[in-house]
C-alpha cells in the first residue's frame, strides 16, 4: 500500500445545500469514502474584480486512481461556470484508514 494511492480532493460551492448534494452523490456513487464540509470565507479575483464571498470547502477523500472519475462527476451538477476542483496525493497515512478507502469506494 502506498499513500499515494490515495488523495483528497477540494471543491467550494455557494452554500450548504449545494455541498451536501454533491457529497451525497460522491458517496452514493462511490468516488468518495468520506466528504467533509466546511464553512469559509474565499477572497478572489472574478471577472475583474476582487470578490468575497461566503462558501462551503468540500474535503474529498477518497482514491487517486478515482480523482478523474470524481471530478467529472463534480463538474455535471456544479453550479459555478469555473469552480475549484484540484486533487493532492497524501505523503503518509494511517494504513487502517487507508485500508477503509479502498473498503467503500469503487474499484
Amino acid at each position: 500500500m502506498n499513500a499515494s494511492d490515495y488523495g483528497v480532493l477540494l471543491t467550494t460551492t455557494q452554500n450548504r445545500e449545494e455541498a451536501a448534494t454533491i457529497a451525497k452523490l460522491l458517496i452514493e456513487e462511490k468516488l468518495a469514502a468520506c466528504v467533509q464540509l466546511l464553512p469559509i470565507e474565499s477572497f478572489y479575483s472574478w471577472q475583474g474584480k476582487t470578490q468575497n464571498e461566503a462558501e462551503v470547502l468540500l474535503l474529498v477523500k477518497t482514491r487517486s486512481a478515482l480523482f478523474e472519475a470524481a471530478i467529472a462527476r463534480i463538474k455535471t451538477v456544479h453550479s459555478y461556470t469555473v469552480p475549484e476542483i484540484v486533487a493532492m496525493p497524501f505523503a503518509v497515512g494511517f494504513a487502517g484508514y487507508l485500508n477503509w478507502i479502498d473498503e467503500v469506494t469503487a474499484p
